[in-house]
């Protein structure tokens, strides 16, 4: 167990090591993917990389944003009357029919497990009217996301020189779409029947790999074999992108399996755990604790030191609100921040003299 490092008045940060010895694991090996990263889904640390900001081609893994936005916008159990624009699209198709009407949620199937060109059309004209309109949205989520290296120009993923991305930015996209229940069930689907149609994913992970949670194939020959899979054991979460891979399927167990094996889910605060003590400044009483509200753990590898680091002020003045933010705890590995956890005052605490307009404020350190 980590031990932390209470901070007082002479304090203005604490920091706190924690060696992780762990046998030896075997690396990933030769991949044939020309740019591939494997993301911990929890924290975002990056396990692997190779040429993972290199903007690419990204077929029908576009469709994850799609997914992701129609998941989060429409009612699953709404009906879609499909229009004569969403017929005929080339590519992967359901085949739909002019004034056919499935839900939105049976549309995501397709999109999704069969990858539906014709699904994704469909969808985008239920979502915002016009093709155009949702695919401004879908950019405007990648930019709220920080998706800097990504594009898209339609919902589907059709070769275009303005639909492009990279293996880091699907890989962030990816772990923020998977919080989403409605996207994450419709992924991990395996085979489902909707009117008409039977549909099996195209993602052999989800039989081949113990513990596969999605996501998406794609493919076009100038993309290449692109996959984004995703895999959880024992409350950890793994997200592998490959892009232009001939043997996609055996680099993400690769990918995976030195993820799962090389790294060792670390626990570094648990739920309500005392972090540090401030004193007070004309307050009822002295001092004040400060917790982090939430457990928090972060994959280590062999030999990696972990640094906590919190920053906070030296002092603070009362009044002091109960679960107000103090500062924040940074978490990180060989100099490289993992992640920055807010920490929040435990108790409230009085002025000794009340007075008006007396406001709580930290003071910098320093």
């Amino acid at each position: 167990m980590l031990k932390k490092f209470l901070s007082y008045a002479t304090a203005i940060f604490a920091v706190a090591v924690l060696l992780m010895p762990k046998a030896g694991a075997a690396g990933v090996g030769n991949l044939s993917a020309h740019s591939a990263i494997l993301l911990d889904g929890m924290t975002g640390r990056v396990l692997y990389e190779k040429n993972a900001h290199e903007k690419s081609l990204i077929a029908s893994t576009t469709k994850i944003m799609t997914g992701l936005l129609i998941s989060q916008q429409c009612n699953p159990d709404s009906g879609v009357l499909i229009r004569k624009e969403a017929v005929g699209i080339e590519g992967s198709s359901l085949y739909l029919k002019e004034g056919e009407q499935l839900t939105v949620k049976e549309l995501l199937y397709g999109l999704m497990l069969h990858s539906g060109n014709d699904a994704a059309v469909a969808l985008a004209l239920f979502c915002d009217g016009s093709v155009e309109s949702f695919v401004g949205r879908m950019n405007e989520k990648a930019k709220s996301l920080g998706l800097t290296a990504t594009h898209f120009a339609n919902p589907h993923g059709l070769d275009s020189e303005e639909n492009y991305s990279t293996a880091y930015d699907l890989a962030k996209l990816t772990a923020y779409a998977l919080q989403n229940d409605i996207f994450r069930t419709v992924c991990a689907t395996k085979q489902i029947s909707i009117p008409g149609r039977t549909l099996t994913n195209h993602n052999k992970l989800l039989w081949r790999y113990p513990g596969a949670v999605g996501v998406k194939t794609g493919y076009t020959k100038a993309a290449g074999r692109i996959l984004v899979s995703a895999a959880e054991r024992n409350g950890r979460q793994l997200i592998a992108v490959t892009i232009n891979a001939p043997k996609d399927w055996a680099d993400h167990e690769k990918l995976l399996d030195y993820g799962f094996e090389a790294f060792t889910s670390t626990r570094v605060f648990q739920d309500g755990e005392l972090v540090a003590t401030l004193p007070i400044l004309s307050g009822k009483q002295e001092t004040v604790d400060v917790i982090v509200p939430d457990s928090f753990s972060c994959p280590l590898g062999q030999g990696e030191s972990l640094v906590i680091r919190l920053h906070l002020p030296r002092f603070v003045y009362a009044p002091v609100e109960k679960g107000t933010l103090a500062g924040y705890a940074e978490v990180l590995t060989d100099g490289h921040s993992l992640a920055k956890i807010p920490l929040y005052f435990k108790d409230s605490v009085d002025p000794q003299h009340s007075k008006k307009g007396v406001k709580f404020r930290i003071l910098p350190g320093g």
